[in-house]
Formats: structure tokens, C-alpha cells, sequence
């Protein structure tokens, strides 16, 4: 059993290492529409970045799902912050010195950092739930929530400095953001990290069916979640700038900062006064589905910018709740658990935000978008983007309808369970 003051550090580290994390998803579309101007990479290309990234972290939860007894944890936790800063470091440098070769280097950046992000979802999550603490759910949504307030640090310095510095520059900024995580290395090195047996885990989760279509379930509804929050917040910067025609400093401040800052005011919420964490999740996919459409139909700028930055309120628990979700009604989760849901949470954020790219860009090109443009006094391209947007809103719909299933199958699981008992 750990003491009281070593829980705290290694909390803290966490804490820290999840702010640390957050440029590696927050720092990327801000530079979309510079790696646009800068080397001319396309919006399906672009949105193939933000495949690539979560491919990989998918890859790297199923491989610590069914391999994680050849990994030494501890120092896969520590080492993992300096895979960030690599990654981040090939990122910047690579454009910067061979800018005919741009694209390859933004792709070879985003595999190793996208690495790291794959074992933080896997192991920070699990090493919090490991530690002694009376309130776990409450400080799972503050480890979470601490990934937007990361988001919005990035989001606003990183708009204020391509705004005053130039986007030009972006690779300089790219590798001040890679300072961070060597922090959080120093700091994980220095703390007591608690004893995690994977193996354990992965024993108990295939012993029971219900256990195992739980958490498949689970799985489904952040799969649907992640395509909700991942989307808007891959895509808000480039579609305020490019589909609401509003400058980009104010667009990224206005949209992606303020998206963000209520993405971790939420997650603070609840970490402080939530309850009922189905009830939630519900209401936050029906939340979802009124912004993507008011995003989707709204001509007017600032009512499409206000559901863009709503959907920070609605999509914020989407992914930590159903976490919380899986911890309260199945039994015996382990780490493997954990990365069987990042597996479903990230195949959820790289298949969405990709998507998304696509129809910008096939419906973009046809005559129908020129033709509703034309009626709506809008470009062919900001009709492929409310289009996007509009289709988008299937999948908080989808996790609506999935969730009124999961608490039929829970009702009947926990009567089956107590009958059991008896």
C-alpha cells in the first residue's frame, strides 16, 4: 500500500503528464490551414494525418491488450513523454529542412508521437485507478478534464504566436510544445508508481460473458463518443477560418480555445458535483447531435461558431463517462479493459475526423454544392463542410440509441447477478 504522500506526487505526475499529452492532439489542426498554404497538402491528406494518429494509438492498445506481459509498465510510463518530444522534434524539422518532402515528415512525426499518446491512454487512466482514493470516478474526470485545460494552454499560445509571430514559423513553436513532455518524464522518473498485473486483468475479463459483452458495449458507446468530440475539435479551427470566413486568430480564440476551455469546465464539474453518470451521457449525446446540426443548417457565423463551441459542454464527458460508466456496471476491469476502450476511443477519433475530411472534399467539387451554395450565398466548400458537419451528428444519434440498449442490458445483468447471490 502506498503512503498518503506518494499517492499525491504520483497523482500529481499523472496529472501533469496528461497536460503535457495535450499537444500532440490540440497543437496539429491549429497548422492545418498553414500546412495548406505552406505546402499546399490537401484536406483529405490533412484529415489522413488525424487517421494516422489514432490509427497508431489503436495499434498500440490492442498490442498492450493481448502482448502487455512483455512490457516492463513502470518503464514504459516513464519513457513514454520522450517519445513525445521525439515525435514533435521529426514533426517541426523534417518540413523545416525539406519542405519537397513535407508531407512524409508530418507523417513520420505523427507515427512517433502518436505512440506515446497511444501508452498514456493505456497506462496514465489504469495507474490513477490503481491508487488508493475514495472518490476514483471524481478523480478520473479531474485526470480528464486536465486534458482540456492543456488544450486550451496549446490552442490559445499557439494562435496568439501564428498570429504575431507567422505561421511561417510554426515549426519553432512545434518544438517549444515538445519541451513539456520531457518535464513530465523527469517528473514520472521521481515518483512511486503503483503495481499494476496486466496479465491478471486479461484473465478476468475473458472469464465472463457478461463481463465481455460489457465492455464491448462500452467500447461501441466511446467509438460513437470520440467521433463526437474528436471531430469538432480536429476540425473547428480550419472550418472557422475556411466555412465562417472569420480571421484565424479570433476563429482559434473564439472557437477552438473556448471549445476546449468548456470541454475542461465540464469535466471539472462533474469531478466536483457529478452523479449519475448515464444520465449524462445521454443527455450529452442528444446535446452532441443539436450542435452538429445547428452547426450543420445555421447560415448565420456566429450561431455556427456557438454550436461549434457548445459542443465542448456536450461531447466532454463522452469519452471519460463511459469510463466511469464501465468501472461502476462491469465487474473486475483491469488494465486490459482500459486498453480495449482507448482502442475504441481512438479508432472512434480517427475514423470520424478522417471522414470528415473526405466529404469536404468530394462534395466541395459537385455541382450540387455549387448549386446550394449559390441558393445559400455560400462557396462550394462551405457547403462541403456543413455537410460534413451534418453527417457527423449519425454518430452522437447512433450513441443515443446504443445507450438506451446498454441500460436494458444492465437492468437485466444486475437482477441476474443479485438473483446469483442469493
Amino acid at each position: 500500500m502506498m503512503d498518503i504522500s506518494n499517492c499525491k506526487q504520483t497523482k500529481r505526475a499523472c496529472y501533469f503528464t496528461y497536460v503535457a499529452m495535450s499537444s500532440v492532439f490540440s497543437l496539429p489542426p491549429l497548422l492545418f490551414a498553414a500546412f495548406r498554404e505552406l505546402y499546399g497538402i490537401s484536406y483529405t491528406l490533412l484529415g489522413t494525418l488525424v487517421l494516422i494518429n489514432f490509427c497508431t494509438q489503436l495499434g498500440i492498445d490492442l498490442i498492450f491488450s493481448f502482448f502487455s506481459k512483455h512490457f516492463n509498465i513502470h518503464k514504459t510510463i516513464r519513457i513514454m513523454p520522450l517519445l513525445t518530444s521525439a515525435g514533435l522534434c521529426v514533426y517541426a524539422l523534417i518540413p523545416a529542412l525539406f519542405p519537397q518532402h513535407a508531407y512524409i515528415g508530418l507523417v513520420c512525426g505523427t507515427i512517433t508521437f502518436s505512440v506515446a499518446a497511444g501508452l498514456c491512454e493505456v497506462l496514465v487512466s489504469p495507474t490513477v485507478a490503481a491508487l488508493p482514493s475514495d472518490t476514483p470516478d471524481k478523480d478520473m474526470s479531474t485526470l480528464h478534464s486536465l486534458y482540456g485545460y492543456g488544450f486550451v494552454t496549446v490552442a490559445l499560445t499557439s494562435t496568439l504566436f501564428i498570429h504575431f509571430v507567422g505561421k511561417q514559423y510554426w515549426m519553432y513553436l512545434t518544438l517549444f510544445w515538445a519541451i513539456l513532455p520531457v518535464i513530465a518524464s523527469v517528473l514520472l522518473h521521481a515518483c512511486t508508481l503503483p503495481d499494476m498485473n496486466m496479465q491478471e486483468s486479461q484473465v478476468k475479463a475473458i472469464q465472463s460473458k457478461h463481463r465481455t459483452k460489457g465492455i464491448v458495449l462500452c467500447m461501441a458507446c466511446i467509438f460513437l463518443g470520440a467521433c463526437a468530440e474528436n471531430t469538432m475539435a480536429n476540425w473547428i479551427s480550419a472550418y472557422a477560418e475556411n466555412a465562417l470566413q472569420i480571421p484565424k486568430m479570433w476563429g482559434d480564440i473564439c472557437g477552438m480555445c473556448l471549445f476546449a476551455a468548456l470541454l475542461a469546465l465540464t469535466r471539472t464539474a462533474y469531478a466536483k458535483f457529478g452523479k449519475n453518470i448515464f444520465r449524462v451521457l445521454v443527455l450529452s449525446m442528444l446535446g452532441s447531435v443539436a450542435c452538429y446540426a445547428l452547426v450543420a443548417f445555421s447560415t448565420n457565423s456566429i450561431l455556427s461558431l456557438a454550436g461549434c463551441v457548445l459542443a465542448g459542454i456536450c461531447t466532454s464527458m463522452l469519452w471519460p463517462g463511459t469510463l466511469i460508466l464501465m468501472e461502476e456496471r462491469v465487474p473486475a476491469v483491469g488494465v486490459a479493459a482500459y486498453a480495449l476502450m482507448a482502442a475504441g476511443g481512438d479508432f472512434g477519433a480517427s475514423f470520424a475526423p478522417q471522414a470528415m475530411g473526405v466529404v469536404v472534399d468530394e462534395i466541395a467539387v459537385t455541382t450540387w454544392a455549387q448549386n446550394v451554395g449559390n441558393s445559400l450565398a455560400l462557396s462550394p466548400e462551405q457547403v462541403g463542410f456543413k455537410a460534413g458537419m451534418l453527417i457527423t451528428a449519425i454518430f452522437p444519434v447512433l450513441g443515443f440509441i446504443l445507450l438506451l440498449y446498454m441500460k436494458k442490458f444492465f437492468k437485466i445483468n444486475d437482477k441476474k447477478r443479485i438473483a446469483c447471490n442469493r
